[in-house]
């Protein structure tokens, strides 16, 4: 067998780190840009690059040997942190490509931080803030915190058996409300189709709709396509399994009014709670946790300016998903450790415009006149936050670079072997 050469060792670690990137959510235009820059760094300025949401094919120069890589799954907050700080090494000339090589294979081996009761807490916790934003009230919030294992459970199950993932959004959303709608007749909970989208919340494919607008904004017209149509399918399937639901025990009109008697405080609360429950199922360490807060805070200020200045949601939806870009660009900026994607991701779960979405699409089963409309209303809605998105990363495009700059040697300290090689500040 003929010794690896060093162009195809080049690759292969920059189709993996595409892959990294890919796989821990970034729009395919952005990841094409940054391993572009990786690759000329490396002394490949011709470098090919063709990213479609689950692959990556590149060549490092017309003409030259392609290869091409599948995203095998999706990575945690941490590991694609990792990826992003052998990215800077990388792009320094401050690791070697066989160091990054060893890094890279090891890198879904890398152990949860928070692996005892680290995914069960965290999507408990995940219910329960995620009430207090969207139905706060105490049958809601308890409501949360009792179904929460239920989709923890599916969540664990799914990444073992494809049939499991397959029909995951039907049964999450078909058990979720046909305890929500019985509660509901007993006098238990108020408003019980927004108190069940609170437990399910986080299998909701709102990130995926957005990031495909995104990328069809950014000329990505394929990938797009595809997040839209891959997102908006599962979105019908948890639609579905809630329908069945509404269908089954005969769900009157009335039952989808949201109610919120716990005060302008309680979805304040819940985006702390959010925060520490991304923290946990997503293997954060405790010293980023307050530039995650930060950073999602932001966003629900500028959510709740914009729905307080204007009637109509989109313009709260715009706000938020700008300032969720300009602020993640700042954190990058004040914490290299953290890259603005990991701070950025997250604010997708206060946007939520994949609850929206369901509510909307439900609402067909329970009153068709109005669900049109609403339906409407949620395209607009997300719309406006995959615009904030273009508009805020156009804004901060300049920042970025400076923070990429500036911030590298805090950064480039945390990569294995460099300490000793950096300077001091």
């Amino acid at each position: 067998m003929p010794a690896e050469t060093d162009e195809t060792r080049t690759r292969r670690l920059l189709a993996w780190l595409g892959c990294g990137l890919l796989a821990g959510g970034m729009p395919v235009h952005e990841a094409e840009e940054d391993v572009r820059a990786v690759a000329a760094a490396l002394g490949h300025p011709r470098t090919q690059v063709a990213c479609s949401p689950n692959a990556i094919t590149l060549s490092l120069a017309s003409g030259e040997p392609a290869t091409l890589e599948r995203v095998e799954g999706g990575l945690r907050l941490d590991q694609l942190a990792e990826v992003s700080v052998l990215q800077a090494g990388l792009r320094t000339r401050t690791i070697t490509v066989e160091d990054a090589l060893a890094k890279m294979s090891t890198l879904r081996a890398q152990p949860h931080r928070y692996a005892h009761g680290g995914l069960l807490g965290g999507g408990l916790l995940a219910a329960v803030g995620i009430a207090l934003v969207l139905a706060p009230s105490w049958p809601s919030v308890l409501f949360a915190a009792l179904i929460a294992p239920w989709t923890v459970t599916l969540m664990v199950f799914s990444g073992r058996s494809a049939l499991v993932r397959t029909l995951m959004p039907f049964f999450a959303a078909f058990i979720a409300a046909m305890i929500a709608f019985l509660a509901a007749g007993q006098g238990l909970v108020s408003s019980p189709l927004w108190t069940l989208v609170a437990p399910i919340a986080v299998l909701l494919p709102g990130a995926l709709i957005v990031t495909g607008l995104t990328e069809l904004a950014a000329g990505s017209m394929m990938a797009g396509t595809a997040r839209l149509g891959y997102g908006a399918t599962q979105l019908l399937l948890f639609a579905l399994g809630m329908g069945a639901a509404v269908v089954l025990l005969r769900v009157p009109p009335e039952e989808i009014d949201l109610t919120r008697p716990l005060g302008w405080w309680a979805p304040v609360v819940g985006v702390v709670i959010v925060t520490i429950a991304i923290s946990l199922m997503e293997s954060v360490s405790i010293s980023m946790v307050p530039w995650l807060l930060a950073t999602i805070l932001a966003t629900f200020l500028a959510l709740t300016a914009g729905n307080a200045l204007s009637d109509a949601p989109w313009l709260g939806a715009f706000l938020g998903a700008t300032a969720a870009s300009l602020v993640a660009t700042v954190v990058e900026f004040l914490r290299p450790q953290l890259p603005r994607v990991i701070a950025f991701l997250p604010s997708f779960w206060l946007l939520v415009p994949g609850s929206l979405g369901l509510v909307s699409l439900t609402r067909i089963e329970v009153a068709p006149d109005t669900a049109i409309g609403a339906l409407g209303g949620v395209v607009i809605i997300v719309a406006a936050i995959a615009l904030g998105i273009v508009v805020g990363a156009a804004l901060a495009r300049p920042m970025r670079s400076v923070a990429r700059r500036v911030g590298l040697l805090p950064l480039l300290r945390r990569l294995p072997g460099t300490r000793r090689r950096l300077p001091s500040d």
